[in-house]
């Protein structure tokens, strides 16, 4: 069955795009969610109507997703997260903590459902993450998962071991 998109469907097309689906796919999904209409030729006609505007938006929507990834591209975000022993997280780092650490530090709302991870991730350190923009325009980004604990663990490693030496030195000195 041929429809008319009415907005962008993942995997399929954007607005204004004739594809070819199945009857039950656009009958119990697309047409009911308002996603597409059927292809007569009175849709079809004002599609060509249409087409002007649908370019206008199309124009915009390209322009917003490459400023956007001129924003982002290779922008480095922290995460936190509690970090075990041998630096395994409690847990996993998941979209939508890395959105909200986007959203907090760059002030750039990204979609969780757009950042691309492949495997959760699961172990501390500098990780990077693609991000779906909008259609074919991707950036990455690197994920810093409890690099800042880790520094500071160091750091009260370094002040336990000066105090232990300093205990040390102080008992020598009073024998």
């Amino acid at each position: 069955m041929k429809v008319v998109l009415l907005g962008e469907i993942k995997g399929k097309g954007g607005e204004g795009d004739v594809i070819d689906v199945a009857q039950g796919y656009a009958e119990n999904y697309l047409i009911p969610q308002k996603l597409a209409v059927a292809a007569t030729k009175g849709n079809l006609k004002q599609l060509e109507e249409r087409r002007h505007n649908i370019e206008k938006r199309e124009a915009v929507r390209l322009a917003d997703a490459e400023a956007l990834k001129a924003k982002l591209d290779g922008q480095k975000v922290a995460v936190d997260a509690k970090v075990g022993e041998e630096g395994v997280l409690f847990g996993s780092v998941t979209a939508a903590m890395i959105a909200d650490a986007v959203k907090a530090q760059l002030d750039v709302e990204v979609d969780r459902k757009r950042i691309e991870l492949g495997k959760p991730i699961k172990v501390a350190g500098a990780h990077e993450v693609s991000i779906s923009i909008y259609r074919e325009i991707r950036t990455s980004i690197i994920v810093l998962v409890g690099v800042e604990e880790e520094a500071e663990a160091e750091v009260e490693e370094t002040e336990t071991a000066a105090e232990e030496t300093a205990e040390v030195e102080t008992e020598a000195a009073a024998e």
